[in-house]
This record gives C-alpha cells, sequence and structure tokens, in this order.
C-alpha cells in the first residue's frame, strides 16, 4: 500500500503508524519470509497469506488486541509492527506489547520511533496505564529497544511462554503513563 499520510494514526520524523488491513498481506509475508534468519528464534510473524488473514483478521475484530504496521515516510514500506495484545480496562488499564522488524529496516532506528508512536497512542487515544513487554534474555536487540523506550526492566519468569517447541523463560519490561518523559 503505498505511503497515504490519511491512513496514519501517528507520524514521526521517519514513520507513520496505521492499523493492518488486510490488503497489506502480500507485503507483510514477503517482507515476514525475507526476515526469517532475523526473528528466529524469537518471533514467527505469518508468511503466508492464509497465515496473515488469520492474524490481522484477529488484530482488526479482537478488542483484545490492537495492531500498527511501522510504515517508512520514505516510499511507504512496511519496516516492521507492534501489536498491543491481552489489552485488560476496568481498574488494569493495561497491555501487552509484541513487536518485530523487518531485515530491511533492521539496525536503522525505525522500530524505535516506531515503538515510540505506539506508547503514545497505548496512553493516549487508547487510555492504557501500563504496557508490558516480555522479551527472551538473548533477545538482546529487543532488550535494547524496551530499554530505548523508557522500560524499564521488572522481573525475570522461567518458562514463562510457549515458543518454537519449548516453554521458553522471559525478562519482564513495563512502562507506566507517568514513566514517561514529559515533552
Amino acid at each position: 500500500m503505498p505511503y497515504d499520510p490519511s491512513s496514519l494514526l501517528a507520524e514521526g520524523p521517519r514513520v507513520g503508524l496505521r492499523p493492518f488491513t488486510l490488503d497489506d498481506g502480500a507485503e507483510f509475508t514477503a517482507r515476514a519470509r525475507e526476515s526469517r534468519e532475523l526473528h528466529r528464534p524469537w518471533l514467527f510473524p505469518p508468511d503466508t497469506a492464509a497465515g496473515y488473514a488469520a492474524y490481522a483478521g484477529l488484530l482488526i475484530r479482537d478488542p483484545t488486541k490492537a495492531g500498527f504496521l511501522v510504515c517508512e515516510r520514505d516510499g511507504g514500506g512496511i519496516a516492521g509492527f507492534v501489536t498491543v495484545n491481552n489489552i485488560v480496562e476496568g481498574a488494569f488499564q493495561c497491555g501487552a506489547l509484541g513487536y518485530g522488524a523487518f531485515a530491511h529496516a533492521a539496525g536503522r532506528g525505525l522500530m524505535r520511533e516506531g515503538l515510540g508512536l505506539v506508547v503514545d497512542h497505548a496512553f493516549g487515544p487508547m487510555r492504557l496505564h501500563r504496557l508490558e513487554i516480555n522479551v527472551q534474555p538473548d533477545n538482546t536487540p529487543s532488550i535494547a529497544l524496551a530499554r530505548g523506550c523508557g522500560f524499564r526492566r521488572e522481573g525475570y519468569s522461567p518458562r514463562m511462554l510457549f515458543i518454537d517447541g519449548a516453554w521458553r523463560d522471559h525478562e519482564r519490561w513495563a512502562l507506566t503513563v507517568e514513566m514517561r518523559p514529559s515533552g
């Protein structure tokens, strides 16, 4: 999908943020296939049309989830994605973040900018108070991204999530509205 500023939820100097659509499947799955080496063993984004349709459909329909594509302003290509899962309202006002950069965009700071836009959106229009990230301890790029966006390490959970055929340990990172620097 070409870069269309009218479809954006937020925009930074180099990236724009927009919701997932079913029309993004071909580009998303091609990027996921190109990025397998970067993502494994931590992340398994859908890389088939059927997988993407199921994944994006859930992000679009399920009120406990929200999905965002991080798109480069220069050309509009999808640089990565951020999901807010397990959204709980009421007294908790929390969501759990998942994210991934695509190989062509990795290491360029685009995901840091995009994740910052998602955090702003989550603490703004979504009215969340707390965001959490669970990351495997050896996934140093993901930990650096969490830290760089102001998240603090809150703990360690052995055998927390079942990924790629095994229960994996995770570090728990979190950010609240009050922890964000003002301005």
